[in-house]
C-alpha cells in the first residue's frame, strides 16, 4: 500500500492487529529475501534462522541487533557493519553524534531515501502540516541526520521550506519573522532557547505567525510541562517525534499530546519487559526493539533501540498503531535507582518546567557508595531553590539536593540538550 496519500496513511493507521501482523510479515519477509543473499552482517546473523518467517510470533526468535554491532572494530573504517551493497549504491551520508561513544555513520540509498521521505509524511499529517505553510527548520545542516528528511519531505509535500542553519538565535528569530513562517521544526530545546532570546531583546513571539511547532530529538515534546510551557510561549500547538539515524523515522506525536504512534506500516515494534526481559503488557516499562521494514540498504532486524516506553495498545478509533504513553521515558542508561526508586531525566524535567520561572537546569548523576546521587541545579529567577526541593520530594518521594545557579550561568544548546551529567562510572 502506497504511503503517497493521506488516505492511504489513514487507512494504513486504523487496520486491526491481525490485518496490521500479516502486512509486516509480508514486509518483513520480502526484505529478508531482498537483503540476506548480499548483506554479510546478517547472513552471517540470521544464518540459524529460517529464510522466510511463517508468523509474526517467529521474529522473537531471532537474535537482538544492537547499536555497538554496527560500528566497525577498526577506528580507521567508518562504513558501518550492516550495509547491504557496495558503497556506490549510496547516495546519503549521516553520523550519529558519538556523544555516547563512536559515531555510527548511516548511509542510504536514493530508494532508502524515498522511504524516509515518505514515513514522514505522517508526522507532517499529525502536525496538520499543508502547502499553504511555509516552514523554517533551525539546525544545522551538518553531517547529523536530524531534519534533513523532514526537509525532503515538506519539499514534496509542496511547503515552502526555509533552512536555519549557520544563524545565531536573534538571526533564526529575525528570518522567522521575515519569512512569516507558520511552521517551526527544531529540538524541544531550541524552542525554548528561541523563547529566552526573543525575551532577551523584547521581541514578541505572540506576533510571530508560527502555529505548529514539530520537535524531535529529545522527550520533551511528550513531556507536558515542557510542551505546555513551548505551546504558550508561541501560541502554537507542539507535534512529537522519535526517530533515530540507525533506524529512520519511527514515531509520532497524537492529538492528545500525551504520547507518541510507533509508525507500525514500516516498523515492528517488540516491547521487553525491563523487570522480567520477556514480552512486555500494557503499560508495563519496557525496553523498545524495533524493526526497519523499508530500508534494505542499511537495515535492522530486532534493534534495541536503548529507550525506555510503556506501550499500550488501541483496539478502536482512528489511529491504532501502539500508542507510547508518555513518549520515549528515557534511556536505559540514564535510568537512575535512588533509594529504590526509578527516575529518569524526563521525569524530573516534568517537575521542574512546571515552575515558570526555571529558566535552565542541569542534573548530575554519581555515586555515593552503592546507591546514585542527583544533584540539581536551576537558574531560577525566584532564587528560591528551597520550594523546588519539596516540589520534587512530594512527587518523586525522594530528597533531592537542588542548588542555585546564577542566571546564565548553565549551559545553552542549540539541538538536542545535554541536561543529564552522568558521573556514575
Amino acid at each position: 500500500m502506497s504511503l503517497s496519500t493521506p488516505e492511504s496513511r489513514r487507512r494504513m493507521e486504523s487496520l486491526d492487529r491481525e490485518a496490521l501482523a500479516e502486512h509486516q510479515l509480508q514486509r518483513l519477509n520480502d526484505l529478508l529475501t531482498r537483503v540476506l543473499p548480499d548483506n554479510q552482517f546478517y547472513s552471517d546473523k540470521l544464518a540459524s534462522a529460517p529464510q522466510r518467517l511463517e508468523h509474526l510470533d517467529q521474529l522473537q526468535d531471532l537474535p537482538i541487533t544492537t547499536k555497538e554491532e554496527l560500528i566497525p572494530e577498526e577506528a580507521a573504517q567508518f562504513l558501518p557493519t550492516n550495509l547491504t551493497w557496495p558503497l556506490e549504491a549510496y547516495t546519503r551520508y549521516h553520523q550519529t553524534s558519538g556523544t555516547r561513544g563512536r559515531p555510527l555513520s548511516v548511509c542510504d540509498t536514493p530508494e532508502d531515501w524515498a522511504w524516509w521521505v515518505d514515513s514522514w509524511q505522517y508526522v507532517l499529517d499529525a502536525a496538520e502540516i499543508t502547502e499553504a505553510d511555509r516552514a523554517l527548520l533551525a539546525f544545522s545542516f551538518g553531517p547529523f541526520i536530524g531534519f534533513w528528511s523532514a526537509n525532503d519531505a515538506l519539499v514534496k509535500r509542496g511547503v515552502l521550506t526555509v533552512p536555519g542553519g549557520g544563524m545565531s538565535t536573534l538571526a533564526r528569530l529575525d528570518l522567522l519573522q521575515r519569512t512569516e513562517a507558520t511552521a517551526l521544526f527544531c529540538t524541544p530545546t531550541y524552542a525554548l532557547r528561541l523563547v529566552e532570546v526573543a525575551e532577551q531583546h523584547q521581541v514578541n513571539l505572540q506576533h510571530f505567525a508560527v502555529r505548529k511547532i514539530v520537535v524531535a530529538g529529545e522527550p520533551g515534546g511528550s513531556v507536558p510541562a515542557t510542551r505546555e510551557r513551548i505551546e504558550s510561549a508561541w501560541n502554537a500547538r507542539v507535534t512529537d517525534h522519535s526517530g533515530a539515524s540507525e533506524i529512520g523515522p519511527w514515531g509520532y506525536g497524537n492529538q492528545d499530546g500525551d504520547g507518541l504512534h510507533v509508525l507500525e506500516s514500516e516498523f515492528i515494534a517488540e516491547f521487553l519487559s525491563v523487570e522480567t526481559g520477556q514480552p512486555a503488557d500494557e503499560d508495563q516499562l519496557s525496553h523498545l526493539l524495533l524493526t526497519s521494514l523499508g530500508r534494505a540498504g542499511m537495515p535492522v532486524v530486532r534493534y534495541r533501540t536503548g529507550d525506555l516506553v510503556r506501550p499500550a495498545w488501541s483496539t478502536d478509533g482512528p489511529n491504532r498503531f501502539v500508542l507510547l504513553r508518555g513518549g520515549v521515558l528515557g534511556r536505559a542508561d540514564d535510568m537512575m535507582v535512588i533509594r529504590g526508586v526509578n527516575v529518569f531525566p524526563s521525569s524530573i524535567e516534568q517537575i521542574l518546567r512546571s515552575f515558570p520561572e526555571v529558566v535552565e537546569f542541569r542534573l548530575t548523576a554519581r555515586k555515593r557508595g552503592a546507591m546514585d546521587e542527583l544533584i540539581v541545579e536551576v537558574e531560577d529567577r525566584l532564587r528560591q531553590p528551597e520550594r523546588i526541593a519539596k516540589e520534587l520530594e512530594l512527587r518523586l518521594g525522594l530528597r533531592v539536593e537542588v542548588r542555585l545557579a546564577e542566571a546564565a550561568s548553565l549551559p545553552r544548546f542549540e539541538a538536542k540538550g545535554a541536561r543529564f551529567v552522568d558521573r556514575r562510572m
